[in-house]
């Protein structure tokens, strides 16, 4: 029995504009001109998603040692190696397969960021409803990336000059401050969390964005499709 043809697909505009996209563009693509022939993309994917399924247990290691933070900070940076490397490597080698890809890539980065935080949360580090709560309102930034994905045909990979690879590093630096510092800060007089005040000010970001990407792609959507 003969493959069915694919259908047609037309993949979407990339807007990559963050902070560091020109620097991180340019070592992937050195990265992928070296890898050996035997990685294709789907080892990079598998690797993205162990590693921070590794991460997240790591945080949850990190209740009772606090090496495991160490640990946390190794994973994050294997995910941005294959997390990051795997669509660049599917370009440069001409093997590309946009809706397998695309489907796939963000099923993992959903289990993978549920792997993460759902560690951070048991870890002793961040109070669980904040854990949650960041769960939450990545899932709902997302839902609106996807739709917006499919809807206007422009696939947003960063916010506010903020990417996944912006963000990763945040949280090593974060993991960091915990070893040196502690896990709890004073503000106003109280004691909390440091981790609990950047969940909390992580969700209140990705609530504006997700407020002001809504009314922008609303209005676009609107204009474009008016009735007579």
């Amino acid at each position: 029995m003969s493959r069915s043809e694919p259908k047609p697909f037309k993949d979407a505009t990339r807007a990559q504009l963050s902070l560091l996209a020109p620097l991180e563009k340019r070592t992937l693509l050195w990265l992928a001109a070296r890898l050996p022939a035997a990685i294709n993309p789907d080892h990079l994917t598998v690797l993205g998603l162990l590693s921070l399924l590794g991460a997240g247990l790591s945080y949850w290691y990190a209740r009772a040692h606090s090496a495991g933070l160490l640990l946390v900070i190794v994973f994050l940076i294997l995910n941005w190696f294959g997390d990051s490397l795997d669509g660049t490597l599917a370009r440069f080698r001409q093997r590309l397969r946009p809706r397998y890809g695309f489907y796939v890539d963000h099923v993992v980065d959903m289990f993978g960021t549920f792997f993460l935080l759902g560690g951070l949360g048991l870890s002793g580090y961040m109070s669980l409803p904040v854990a949650m709560a960041l769960v939450i309102a990545y899932f709902m930034l997302s839902i609106e990336v996807y739709l917006t994905t499919y809807t206007i045909g422009t696939f947003h990979l960063s916010f506010w000059k903020f990417s996944p690879t912006e963000l990763r590093i945040l949280l090593a630096i974060g993991n960091i401050a915990l070893l040196v510092r502690g896990p709890h800060v004073r503000l106003a007089g109280q004691q909390y969390l440091l981790f609990d005040i950047g969940g909390a000010v992580g969700v209140a970001g990705m609530a504006v964005m997700l407020i002001a990407a809504t009314i922008r792609h609303t209005v676009q959507l609107y204009n474009e499709e008016r009735l007579p």
